[in-house]
């Protein structure tokens, strides 16, 4: 090809990530794994902000979805930010407020503390504050910034775009901790809201296709196409494995205990012990199984693309038809306790064992045939 011609012009313009080259623009820390304890990471300068920051890219993240910790220094204000991402905020200590500012002028505050969740209506002005004069205040924010900003590769878009969502912005209620329970099935319920005070006392809905006394509620924030819900696993007991498309950023909210991930096939478990501050993501089509050591219910929220409204992908569309809690032997999912690998409870036993708290699966599983294992 002659001199001039073609790739030999456009070299420099070859296989981009305009997301990840903006996150490298933004000069903050960048932290990788399979998961990461949040509460850990240290945090930099970040100048857009007016704060400190953190990029946290765990590996089953995807090509859509990631998130980043705002670390908020006691009694500041972050910079007022607006822009055409949507952006899920988990509370992982702190107190404070955030005011969202309407096209009209009207503006919404609302409180937060440890283990609220709230979302930031889209392309709407907001600024967070710290209310404390003697501890930072650390929010973890999930966001689909990366869908955004690869597809329209232009910063003036995304965070100067004079567009007015006025629909995204919700009933009033919804920033006061209120909301709206949209009935649809077991595991599809939803609630409809912008902010959620405290994720612990949070009335969710059974869910027993998903193991005994298992319990979830879907939320629906700010009308937006990104997914949150909270599920709670008994006190001593584990839920049933399954598998699904990545980018659903898990994080622990109470209790303690570990993840398996693995692929069909493969013969070794990634284990991720977890407790509140520890985040990850399953990477696409990887079986993943949650186990609850505690003598108490475990809680997590899971945020994601793709809601229960608005699927957004035909492979959360298909998850949410019934996949989602439909046997692999039936076309879908999720392994039952029969069909699991022995070795999995196995391990179960010798990790609750550790922990001096008593395995309650026996009623989901036959643990007489485990006994010279303990």
């Amino acid at each position: 090809m002659p001199a001039g011609d073609g790739l030999t012009d456009h070299s420099k313009k070859f296989l981009l990530d305009p997301y990840l080259d903006w996150t490298a623009g933004e000069g903050l820390p960048v932290y990788e794994d399979f998961g990461i304890d949040m509460l850990a990471v240290e945090t930099g300068r970040w100048d857009r902000m007016e704060a400190k920051g953190a990029f946290i890219h765990v590996k089953g993240r995807g090509d859509f979805v990631s998130t980043y910790a705002l670390d908020i220094p006691p009694g500041k204000t972050t910079a007022p930010q607006k822009h055409v991402f949507e952006n899920v905020v988990y509370v992982l200590e702190g107190h404070g407020s955030t005011t969202v500012e309407l096209a009209d002028g009207r503006k919404h505050t609302f409180e937060w503390g440890p283990k609220s969740m709230f979302a930031l209506p889209l392309n709407m002005r907001y600024r967070h504050y710290n209310g404390s004069g003697r501890e930072r205040a650390l929010l973890a924010c999930t966001h689909d910034l990366p869908l955004v900003m690869n597809l329209f590769h232009n910063h003036e878009f995304v965070f100067d775009n004079p567009f007015n969502f006025a629909d995204r912005a919700g009933a009033t209620k919804h920033f006061e901790g209120e909301g709206d329970f949209i009935a649809v099935a077991p595991g599809r319920d939803m609630w409809e809201t912008n902010y959620v005070p405290d994720l612990t006392n949070f009335q969710l809905k059974a869910w027993e296709a998903r193991g005994s006394g298992s319990s979830t509620l879907s939320f629906i924030l700010a009308e937006g196409t990104m997914h949150a819900h909270t599920s709670e696993i008994p006190a001593a007991k584990y839920k049933k494995a399954h598998r699904h498309g990545d980018g659903i950023h898990i994080y622990a909210v109470t209790g303690s205990g570990y993840s398996l991930f693995w692929y069909e096939g493969e013969q070794d478990f990634v284990n991720i012990p977890w407790r509140h501050g520890v985040m990850y993501a399953p990477p696409d089509w990887m079986f993943h199984q949650h186990f609850n050591t505690a003598p108490a219910p475990a809680r997590y929220l899971a945020i994601g693309i793709g809601s229960r409204r608005y699927p957004f992908l035909g492979t959360r569309r298909k998850g949410i038809e019934g996949g989602m809690d439909t046997s692999v032997k039936e076309g879908g999912r999720q392994i039952e306790f029969a069909d699991q690998d022995p070795r999995v409870h196995a391990m179960w036993l010798q990790e609750i064992k550790a922990t001096g708290v008593a395995s309650a699966m026996g009623k989901d599983i036959d643990e007489t045939i485990f006994a010279g294992q303990q």
